[in-house]
């Protein structure tokens, strides 16, 4: 089957958990139903999180404990700013992290404003991407101000190894992106028949 394809989902406090758990399941279903290369580690820089709409989550793993060698790909959630999701989001630990990850042309996927931090590294600069698209498009034009050139008008943007979403409603189709860039389309296309989505996606 291949080497093991490790995706770390890492969560700020304040997350959203409906685009966290995209990754969550669709990683955990192809460990059952597809190529079982993807095995997803959630990580914090602390020890119990609670998500924006109070859900209380702990992480399997701190972020200083971990070899982020030993990870093929990043996946970041969004979050609300009201439920403190950018004090963790910004931190200078999670954008080293961001950085890690780009330097060795590792795969990172975010939704939603979880583009934001990856912004904030300085990763993005130049590159295309986009963020939460309402609020008349407030977020957008702050992801604007960090380097990338936005791209409004796009549910998700790839550029390079870097995979950007509009909005929550997003999470699941970057969830089964990303599992395409790490393993293949046609196992992607089985773990969505699986799951009883529609295979008509482009990957």
């Amino acid at each position: 089957m291949g080497d093991a394809q490790k995706v770390l989902l890492f969560l700020p406090n304040g997350f959203e958990a409906l685009e966290a758990s995209a990754f969550t399941d669709v990683f955990g279903w192809n460990q059952v139903v597809g190529d079982k290369r993807t095995p997803l580690v959630t990580v914090g820089i602390r020890p119990r999180l609670q998500c924006t709409w109070n859900f209380i989550v702990q992480p399997e793993a701190q972020l200083e404990a971990l070899s982020l060698d030993e990870f093929a790909a990043l996946a970041m959630p969004g979050g609300f700013q009201r439920a403190g999701f950018y004090e963790d989001a910004y931190d200078e630990r999670t954008l080293e992290m961001i950085r890690n990850f780009a330097i060795q042309e590792k795969w990172i996927a975010s939704v939603c404003v979880g583009a934001l931090p990856i912004a904030k590294s300085g990763v993005l600069n130049g590159k295309k991407a986009t963020t939460y698209h309402l609020e008349g498009g407030r977020w957008q034009e702050k992801l604007g101000e960090m380097g990338p050139n936005v791209e409004r008008d796009l549910r998700i943007v790839e550029d390079g190894k870097i995979i950007t979403s509009s909005c929550p409603s997003t999470a699941v189709e970057v969830a089964f992106m990303l599992l395409a860039r790490l393993t293949s389309e046609e196992n992607a296309r089985r773990v969505r028949r699986e799951m009883g989505y529609s295979e008509s996606a482009v990957f």
